[in-house]
């Protein structure tokens, strides 16, 4: 899953960022809210963390243009009004879910992760292929009752792959949902990370490369 944090109080938008990368989940962050529009039409995020008082671009602006051009993502909007009048009306501008600050991180959390199930077609809890059982509420990996221990990065390109049911996904669609905006695109990184997995997972090997297009499990 690949989240947008726009939050203009740095120390928060860097603490949720954190919290989420700890996840095994891909996150940027925009400080504005013009920022955040541009991210959006480069980036194909499942969901974005909205700040409804945001600089530059108001969050209700950016919900509006959001509902305007038809960008697919899901909005959880952040506020420090709690009031129903004011929940109703984010909602209203086309936010997903509200949440009020101050706001446990737990309950950010499992938002997030409600509202990445509906941006895309539900991931079980668990997913099996090939003798790998990844469980994805305790992130815990075991290759025929073998646990595995994965680094995040290792988590979420391995849950990627078995998302995808035994079709090939490619090098842009791993760089774009499991690593951040940072990743140099022309970087190895995907290849080397494979590379650790593969060794992890043990033999005989199951992740199979197809040239010049991408990875699969079949």
């Amino acid at each position: 899953m690949r989240v947008l944090v726009a939050e203009d109080e740095r120390m928060l938008a860097d603490s949720i960022a954190e919290g989420l990368r700890a996840e095994a989940l891909a996150v940027d962050i925009a400080y504005d809210g013009g920022a955040a529009l541009e991210r959006l039409t480069v980036h194909d995020y499942d969901v974005l963390v909205l700040d409804r008082d945001l600089p530059v671009v108001h969050g209700d602006d950016v919900c509006r243009e959001l509902v305007g051009t038809g960008v697919l993502v899901r909005v959880l909007m952040l506020t420090a009004a709690g009031d129903v009048r004011s929940r109703v009306a984010g909602l209203m501008l086309g936010a997903d879910d509200y949440l009020a600050k101050p706001f446990a991180f737990e309950e950010l959390l499992a938002r997030v992760y409600a509202l990445g199930r509906r941006a895309t077609p539900a991931t079980p809890p668990s997913m099996e292929r090939a003798g790998v059982l990844l469980d994805q509420a305790h992130r815990q990996v075991f290759r025929d009752g073998r646990y595995v221990p994965l680094a995040r990065k290792e988590f979420g390109l391995l849950a990627e792959l078995l998302r995808a049911d035994g079709a090939v996904v490619s090098t842009e669609h791993l760089l774009e949902k499991v690593w951040d905006e940072h990743t140099d695109p022309f970087t190895n990184t995907v290849r080397v990370t494979l590379m650790k997995l593969r060794r992890k997972l043990g033999d005989p090997p199951i992740i199979e490369t197809i040239p010049g297009v991408g990875y699969q499990i079949p």
